[in-house]
């Protein structure tokens, strides 16, 4: 392997009912046909060294996807960006391919910033529910893991949550059917604390419970900024190093 390339990419669509099992055989596929020298591992059954970061849970939606590819040659980004997107389904969409300079890409990946749709629900409510969970000191939820189940505290890990409305409006009509749009910015723990996971919190500590599933999307994932409280962009350091 002489050269390693960080990609971003999306999920989007129908797509993010896709497991990452199958994501990651849609990926090696799309990497041959768009004929990327991938390096292979040694031993008895090589496989190519791919390998994803902070991958979203199966029926979330992302902007902020991340994978790493070790390349036997090296190999213009932006061709390799281009060629990798037009190999792969519509709704995964390659946004940004960059060289590897340093550092593992997964320790970059401190927190996420979590959208969810919530339609049908009360902003007052929400607005209610919000201000409770963060004035808790702990929220302690349930949920079944590959370990069994596991009792953890949601409350530590949400850095901030806000509350908008999205009700659509027009000019001259009354607004249309509720619906809340629930900003969150989660850090990466162990175990990882979802946005559904958020949602059970809410309904435990101000009984409040959506009245249809939730439409989830990641908007970023990156290291926290102490003074935004916000997920900076992972591949900073590498444009940084290339400015010099």
């Amino acid at each position: 392997m002489v050269q390693r390339l960080r990609v971003r990419y999306a999920k989007r669509g129908r797509l993010r009912f896709t497991s990452h099992r199958d994501i990651s055989r849609a990926v090696e596929r799309a990497v041959r046909r768009a004929g990327i020298p991938v390096a292979f591992s040694a031993g008895f059954s090589p496989h190519p060294k791919i390998s994803y970061a902070g991958a979203a849970p199966t029926g979330v939606a992302s902007e902020a996807e991340y994978l790493e590819i070790g390349v036997s040659r090296p190999c213009d980004p932006d061709r390799i960006r281009a060629d990798l997107d037009v190999s792969l389904p519509p709704g995964l969409d390659v946004l940004e391919v960059i060289e590897a300079r340093a550092g593992s890409l997964a320790d970059r990946l401190e927190a996420s910033v979590w959208q969810l749709r919530l339609p049908g629900a009360d902003v007052a409510a929400a607005e209610q529910a919000v201000k409770e969970f963060e004035a808790a000191d702990r929220v302690e939820v349930e949920r079944l893991t590959k370990k069994g189940m596991r009792r953890f505290d949601a409350r530590q890990a949400v850095r901030s949550m806000a509350v908008m409305d999205d009700r659509e409006r027009t000019a001259g009509q009354e607004p249309g059917p509720p619906c809340v749009i629930l900003r969150m910015v989660v850090r990466h723990e162990t175990p990882a604390v979802r946005p559904d996971d958020v949602l059970m919190g809410l309904r435990l500590v101000a009984g409040f419970a959506p009245p249809s599933p939730p439409e989830v999307t990641r908007l970023a994932q990156g290291p926290l900024d102490a003074t935004t409280g916000e997920p900076a962009d992972p591949f900073d350091v590498e444009r940084a190093d290339g400015d010099l």
